[in-house]
Order: structure tokens, then C-alpha cells, then sequence
């Protein structure tokens, strides 16, 4: 599709609207030919998924009926876990160091300490309650650099009527085991809007990580079903529409330290849940 230069002078930071069956990547990486990992049935629905130190030799992952936290080498389906809540509606998860914190769809958060995670039975778990605006929230990451967490709003009523995406931040005092509250930030999505590469009723953002060498934000959408690559500063840089055949339902997200990208689909009655990896390209 070609681009007109007065097009370009007003959408330039988005690049062109996706054509028929073109499903783009971002730049170093190939999402239409993944490396497949299929969950066993108890990972069904899984959502969240984590590195610990960003070391690939296990997968951590949680999914969204079970308050727990699950465990697993690649390409092996046999998985350990430990339960953190009762039965709930989670769905992300990020460890922040040496601590684990788990998103529910409420905004509450779980945390506790990330060695206890390999004990059959947690006894230091502590919840957040009520420390996001009210809304549905599906995002999370960690930056071991800061000790922040980031949190997306998938569903907020300020953000609709704006043509916006607002998320929070707290930083981790692990000394104190306190989370402090230091600010908020948002993305423009207006254009998206406009262009339909989204719905009207906005991005609905299932997760959320960040490239660690440049510091862009990857922000992934189960229900638009495409990758967006942000700035730094939350300003849209690329959109990937993603092919549903390939993603069933995109709903975790992150890299590990080689650099290879992660995207974790639950399944259903047809497929199983998986965990997509895309290797770095050189």
C-alpha cells in the first residue's frame, strides 16, 4: 500500500495501515514463523509469563483461573507449582529481582518472595488491594534497573472518552516490602483510532514489556490481535497486526537475555495453549 506524503506528514510516527494478509514484525524478529511450545492441560488457559534474571532455562508463567504460579523447562510439558490465591481471575505476571507479583483483572496485586516460588506450600504472600484507579487491567512489568512496576489499564472509562491508554507506576521497596506510588503515564491512541488499526473502544492491552537495549515498550492486544513497539515515552513507533492462526489468543509477553521474544496464547476447546518463541535475527 502506498503511502501519500500528506499522509505521511500526520501519521508518519505509524507507518502505513496493514494491507490484506500482510502481517508485519518488528524490526530483528519474524512472528510469522514462531518456534512452538504447547502447554499441558493444566496450562490451558495460561496468561502471564516471566524469566527469572531474564535466564530462559525455565518458564514461569501463571493462568487465569488458578491463583498459581507455575514452573517449567522449555520444551518440557511437565510443570511444577505453587499456589499463591484462591481461584480469580488473574492475568499477568512479573518478578522484580528476587520478588514475584502477579496482576489480577481487578488490579489487586499478589507478592512474595521469588525462593519460596519452588517450596510446595508460600507463607509470605502479600496483596495489594485498591492501589490502581477502578478499571480492568491485564499488563504488567517489571524493571529490575528501577525496582518500578508498570501497569497498563486494559478497560478504564476516562481513557475510552479520551482516545487514550493510561498506566501506573510504583516503585518496590524490597527492604520494607512497600510499594510506593510514583506516578502515571499514557499513550495517545487517537490515531490508531482513525486509521482503524484498533477498535474504538481502544487498544485493550493484554500485556506488556520493554526491550532492555533500547527501551521501547511492547504492548500486546489479544482482542485487536497486533503487536505495538512504543517509545520509550509511550509514542506509538510500529504496529504489527498478528495472524490468527498462528495467535490463538495473545495474552503474555516477554524477552529473554539472548533477546528472543516470547508470546504466551491460551487455548480452547480446539487448541491447545502455547507459548510462541521468536528468535533474535542477526
Amino acid at each position: 500500500m502506498i503511502c501519500f506524503f500528506a499522509v505521511l506528514l500526520v501519521i508518519s510516527s505509524y507507518g502505513c495501515k496493514p494491507e490484506g494478509n500482510r502481517f508485519t514484525s518488528p524490526k530483528g524478529y519474524d512472528l510469522n514463523h514462531p518456534e512452538k511450545f504447547n502447554m499441558p492441560e493444566s496450562l490451558l488457559e495460561i496468561s502471564g509469563i516471566a524469566f527469572y534474571h531474564s535466564k530462559s532455562d525455565t518458564i514461569y508463567s501463571i493462568q487465569d483461573e488458578d491463583g498459581r504460579f507455575y514452573r517449567q523447562a522449555w520444551k518440557n510439558k511437565k510443570q511444577k507449582h505453587v499456589t499463591f490465591g484462591k481461584k480469580g481471575d488473574y492475568e499477568d505476571v512479573a518478578i522484580l529481582n528476587e520478588t514475584v507479583f502477579i496482576l489480577k483483572s481487578n488490579g489487586s496485586l499478589y507478592e512474595f518472595p521469588f525462593l519460596e516460588s519452588t517450596k510446595e506450600e508460600l507463607k509470605d504472600v502479600k496483596e495489594w488491594k485498591k492501589i490502581l484507579p477502578p478499571g480492568e487491567y491485564e499488563s504488567l512489568y517489571a524493571d529490575p534497573q528501577t525496582n518500578q512496576l508498570y501497569i497498563l489499564c486494559k478497560n478504564c472509562k476516562s481513557d475510552k472518552k479520551a482516545g487514550m491508554m493510561s498506566g501506573s507506576i510504583f516503585t518496590y521497596d524490597p527492604a520494607e516490602k512497600k510499594l510506593i506510588s510514583s506516578g502515571s503515564f499514557s499513550m495517545d491512541l487517537s490515531a490508531l483510532i482513525e486509521q482503524e488499526l484498533i477498535l474504538k473502544s481502544g487498544l485493550k492491552a493484554s500485556a506488556l514489556t520493554r526491550d532492555p537495549h533500547t527501551g521501547e515498550w511492547y504492548i500486546l492486544s489479544s482482542v485487536n490481535k497486533v503487536l505495538i513497539v512504543a517509545t520509550p515515552d509511550w509514542k506509538v513507533k510500529s504496529v504489527h497486526r498478528l495472524n490468527s492462526s498462528i495467535f490463538n489468543q495473545p495474552e503474555g509477553l516477554a524477552f529473554d537475555e539472548q533477546m528472543n521474544l516470547y508470546i504466551s496464547n491460551e487455548g480452547d476447546e480446539i487448541t491447545a495453549g502455547n507459548i510462541l518463541k521468536f528468535k533474535l535475527k542477526s
